[in-house]
């Protein structure tokens, strides 16, 4: 998967504890397609982060509600559920585990979750390099990384730092699901009518 960016001239403000975020538009997309997982580091050197009740790690699931919390602040007509950020993580990475990785307890999976390249075949779109494999490591054509998918693209207009760290990472998903609840929420939709919510996460991921 590979997230679509906001209609032009859509604007929403997200704030984290040290941030706001103004998010603009470009252009891009892509059809779903699996993501795979690069090499796992050497060492991994912090712990795995617990399970909950629900089955999803226990970081994913306060990283869901910190990001509708927050939207729900920043952007209150657009009633953000963290249960839809939920889905679409369970859908595109089941919550960071994708073929095997784990969610570390500070947010970010190790290994990191990388798609495939977007060269045209098959399903997928054809979307150049550009972020010169910054993100995803290729510096020919893009490809969705993190938890939520995000392509490089999109993650340089709505990328956020939803922990407080210092970083924008599409890897964490502390950052990744408050970048996705911004993108849900840029532009004037209310998610709770079904049918604003369904064009909102066809959006997200334009998919067949």
């Amino acid at each position: 998967m590979a997230v679509i960016p906001p209609p032009p001239g859509t604007m929403v403000r997200a704030s984290s504890q040290h941030q706001t975020l103004t998010v603009a538009s470009q252009v891009s997309t892509t059809h779903r397609s699996k993501p795979v997982v690069v090499a796992a580091p050497a060492k991994r050197v912090r712990q795995v982060s617990a399970n909950t009740r629900y089955e999803v790690p226990l970081v994913a699931l306060q990283a869901y509600r910190n990001a509708a919390n927050v939207l729900g602040k920043s952007a209150p007509a657009c009633h953000l559920s963290w249960p839809m950020l939920a889905a679409i993580g369970q859908v595109e990475s089941n919550h960071g585990r994708f073929g095997g990785a784990v969610v570390l307890a500070d947010g970010t999976t190790s290994p990191s979750i990388v798609g495939p390249a977007l060269d045209g075949r098959g399903r997928v779109q054809r979307v150049r390099d550009t972020d010169n494999g910054k993100l995803d490591g290729d510096k020919t054509w893009d490809r969705a990384v993190g938890p939520m998918q995000f392509l490089p693209s999109t993650w340089a207009v709505v990328g956020v730092d939803g922990d407080a760290d210092g970083v924008r990472n599409p890897n964490d998903i502390n950052d990744a699901a408050l970048a996705a609840g911004t993108y849900l929420c840029a532009g004037s939709g209310d998610l709770r009518s079904a049918g604003q919510a369904r064009a909102a996460v066809y959006r997200y991921n334009h998919s067949k």
